[in-house]
């Protein structure tokens, strides 16, 4: 039943793709609106296609470098030869899965908005509809490259008894990811770098010294900005999550390998997985609303696809559990629960800290009212103490999933609970990142109505679609963080697990996992620091990038006549290219910072420095991670509630203190904040690959 069961994964993924492919071209479909919203859309598109040529152009080099190195260890028996060829194969998918999101995405802006023009409900459906591409595409990849690569071993490895053939294949899988992790990096970062530069310098620049409404066509960034909302919220965010589903399944399945459970402790995650994407289509179904609805009713509506599919996923899991594993197994399938609801949790308190339809986020509007310094004190505060509940949560998920799946009586199995939580976290990421994809639609939506001069019924419209989208961007890091967190625990575990193979097949005694040995002690302190070592590069990489662009939008206005009185047109491509140029060569040095970490430090102390550093660096990235994100999101919407009427209004001193706070947080949300997920999993997987290279050449250890 459990080789029968592993269908659920390929059959999965041309289900996706093939339902991706159909929205896509449903989408492609609906009128673009007027010339001008045609204009402003290809001027768009035309900026995001030269960034991803540039980028793709950039990572494909360090591929290839990359890949010379690990073919030169697997040459030296280092590691397996099919090691370096996943390595290719998982960052092709992840890349192409940003691709295509950020096509349907810049195709789809310009329509949302005039769709908007005739009632809200084909606004919201045909932007969350580009959002469900990008998130059917990326699971749709993910289950394509694990199945390949699953079906491939079983062949190559035919001849070998099953039960010796899956444990070679899920301590091989483990280091499928590592492509994945490295494409991820470079999207987060250098999308990361791009949006808030764009951003940033449009505000100061626009808003700040100008005096102009955001999104006014005056502003040479504006372009630019509008792309930076592709590049870092769908290309961005769709390689992290990517990166988690891949980590998270292949990490389980091996995971259920060590802990004895055999080929049905490979197949669990890999069949759920499939299973959950069926549950999101489902789910994709119900998001629909009304006329007239205000932010709870649209936020509803996408709670009840979401919440929709997670049923479907509890029902459905208890049948594959007993199917897969037989009788007996309670616990794993309370497990898979866990994190199921440990995923809903994490997205609801990070909702409400950061919306403006809830206490926190009000207060800290209020303190506008006293300057900029006050919001900014503030600001700072709620983020610290919104990291409790989502660390607590995930506390719970991982205690309940230790001990419902055995942890007092097997470790292993005990083991298997909690990284097979990370999968039930992320079962539903189909429709989970369709929720968060559709909001960088909705935003450049808003932003073509106004530069286009849309009556003001379609802004009110694109206004609505723009505020939901601010909330399930906020949702979505909540979700990424929280997964990241489950994933980079599962890696952990599948790394300690590496390590004790090397140990048996070398008779050495490696591991000494007591807080109290040097080794160990030092990497938790090295692996703590890095977050803020990685996200103070980020945040200095944004400054400088932002400044680059404040001062080409002054010289613009400066030198370009007729700009502020509407008759000159601004040099949209200049700010594109300068972001551009700006995203890729800031990225290189916190990118290797992430990558050679482990290896170094391996190097050096061993492998339980390096347990040590995946241990602190985990623990202190999940906590900033979610300082970061909630604290710029809640200044974000702090921002806008003083918009919608509230503390004096747009113009007003309040408003004015609150955009400087929410630039302060841009950097924070956008950049910074959600590239702590990349750093976190692609430590452990890059620890995992050269496992055998750190346990044989430690210099003192």
């Amino acid at each position: 039943m459990a080789s029968t069961l592993m269908l659920l994964s390929p059959i999965g993924a041309a289900v996706a793709l093939i339902y991706a492919y159909i929205v896509a071209q449903r989408v492609k479909q609906q009128p673009e609106g007027t010339e001008q919203m045609a204009k402003i859309a290809a001027l768009i598109r035309r900026g995001a296609d030269a960034y991803l040529k540039r980028e793709y152009r950039g990572v494909t080099m360090v591929f290839a470098v990359v890949f010379a190195a690990l073919m030169v260890l697997s040459y030296f028996g280092l590691m397996s030869i099919f090691i370096p060829l996943s390595f290719v194969t998982g960052g092709f998918f992840s890349g192409l899965a940003g691709f295509f999101g950020m096509r349907i995405a810049t195709a789809a802006n310009a329509r949302t908005a005039w769709a908007a023009k005739n009632s809200l409900n084909g606004g919201l459906r045909l932007a969350f509809s580009a959002g469900s591409v990008m998130g059917f595409v990326v699971v749709g990849l993910g289950l394509l490259d694990v199945s390949i690569w699953y079906y491939f071993l079983e062949f190559y490895y035919r001849a070998m008894p099953e039960a010796e053939r899956i444990v070679l294949i899920s301590s091989l899988m483990l280091t499928f990811g590592m492509g994945a992790s490295f494409m991820a990096l470079f999207a987060r970062v250098g999308g990361g770098i791009f949006t808030k530069a764009a951003d940033v310098g449009a505000d100061l620049v626009g808003k700040v010294e100008a005096g102009i409404p955001e999104d006014d066509p005056r502003n040479p960034a504006v372009i630019a900005d509008n792309v930076g909302d592709n590049v870092g919220d769908v290309a961005g965010m769709g390689a992290d999550l990517y990166e988690s589903y891949m980590g998270a399944r292949v990490s389980a399945s091996a995971v259920g390998v060590s802990a004895g459970l055999g080929l049905g402790g490979f197949v669990l995650p890999m069949a759920l997985a499939g299973f959950g994407m069926f549950c999101a289509l489902f789910g994709t179904l119900l998001v629909k609303t009304k006329e007239g609805a205000g932010q709870k009713e649209l936020l509803g509506s996408l709670r009840r696809g979401t919440y929709f599919s997670s049923v479907l996923v509890a029902i459905g899991a208890y049948f594959l559990v007993d199917l897969i594993l037989g009788k007996g197994y309670l616990g794993i399938y309370i497990a898979i629960l866990s994190g199921l609801l440990a995923g809903i949790g994490i997205g609801y308190f990070t909702e409400y800290y950061t919306d403006g339809s809830y206490k926190p986020t009000q207060n800290l509007a209020a303190t506008s009212e006293t300057g900029s310094a006050t919001i900014i004190i503030s600001g700072l505060a709620l983020g610290m103490k919104s990291t409790a509940i989502p660390l607590l949560v995930v506390c719970a998920s991982v205690l309940v999933s230790y001990l419902a799946a055995g942890g007092t009586q097997s470790f292993s199995l005990g083991l298997y609970g909690v990284a097979i939580s990370a999968v039930g976290m992320l079962s539903t990421l189909a429709i989970t990142l369709s929720t968060d994809a559709y909001g960088p639609v909705a935003d450049n939506a808003g932003g073509i109505a106004e530069m286009a001069g849309l009556p003001e019924e379609v802004r009110e419209h694109t206004d609505l679609l723009d505020a939901l989208g601010n909330t399930t961007a906020a949702t979505g890091k909540g979700f990424a963080i929280g997964s990241a967190a489950l994933t980079a625990l599962a890696l952990i575990i599948s790394f300690v697990d590496q390590v004790s193979l090397f140990e048996v097949n070398n008779g050495v005694q490696l591991l000494n996992l007591n807080i109290t040995n040097p080794p160990l002690l030092i990497g938790l302190f090295i692996g703590t620091m890095l977050p803020f070592l990685f996200g103070s590069m980020a945040m200095e990489a944004v400054g400088r990038a932002a400044q680059s662009i404040v001062l080409e939008v002054r010289r613009q206005f400066r030198e370009i006549a007729g700009i502020m009185e509407g008759t000159g047109e601004p040099d949209y491509e200049a700010c594109v290219d300068l972001c551009t140029k700006s995203a890729q060569k800031e990225m290189v040095v916190p990118s290797l910072l992430g990558i050679l970490s482990p290896v170094l430090t391996g190097l050096v102390l061993g492998v339980n420095g390096v347990a040590g550093l995946l241990a602190g660096s985990t623990a202190s990235g999940f906590v900033l991670a979610c300082m970061m994100a909630n604290a710029g999101g809640a200044w974000d919407n702090a921002k806008k509630y003083i918009e919608s009427g509230h503390h004096g209004g747009k113009g007003s001193d309040s408003h004015k203190a609150a955009v400087v706070g929410d630039t302060v947080g841009d950097p924070f949300k956008d950049t910074a904040g959600p590239s702590m997920n990349i750093l976190i999993k692609l430590m452990s997987v890059v620890a995992i690959a050269f496992v055998n290279v750190i346990a044989s050449y430690s210099l003192f250890f």
